[in-house]
């Protein structure tokens, strides 16, 4: 039997939108072109700096200066789990300067869960926009893998430590 072309047209998947082309500014507040780190696998970690695993800037920090010629980090502040971001982007960019050296990438503060949720973590979040698998961000310092062409690889709880071999593995 043969469908109906316009039975068959509608059938169609929307196409999913591309890593690449989400939105997203920078600490300052200045726009992030995501395209810029194609061809690198990019650690993207919602972090706070009053967390048990606030610790883990010094061991994204090694990572990032580890692998810097093949992986970005983008550190994406968060206030959603028991207040423990509470500091303005200034103030969280300084904090992570003086205390972790950090030097990788960090965004304006964002929403990682539903209902304001940022349309990263949507993405990363929603297998039906990733095409990969559908997760729940759980805690600070949750941390998802992309890869070189934007395709989602993973994802890792908090307790993962940046430098753990389940993220290694796919770094070298």
């Amino acid at each position: 039997m043969k469908l109906n072309p316009k039975i068959r047209e509608s059938r169609k998947e929307e196409p999913k939108p591309s890593f690449y082309e989400i939105p997203i500014k920078d600490i300052e507040g200045n726009p992030i072109d995501l395209h810029q780190f194609k061809n690198k696998k990019i650690l993207i970690v919602n972090v706070a700096s009053k967390c048990g695993f606030t610790n883990q800037y010094e061991g994204l920090q090694n990572l990032y200066e580890s692998y810097s010629g093949n992986l970005e980090i983008i550190g994406s502040p968060c206030n959603q789990f028991a207040n423990q971001e509470p500091k303005s982007d200034e103030e969280i960019q300084a904090f992570c300067s003086l205390s972790y050296g950090v030097s990788f990438t960090l965004t304006e503060k964002l929403k990682v869960k539903s209902p304001d949720q940022h349309p990263l973590y949507k993405w990363l979040t929603s297998k039906d926009l990733n095409g990969v698998k559908n997760s729940k961000v759980m805690w600070n310092f949750q941390k998802y893998l992309i890869d070189e062409q934007g395709k989602l690889l993973n994802y890792f709880y908090s307790t993962t430590k940046p430098q753990s071999k389940n993220i290694v593995k796919y770094l070298k």
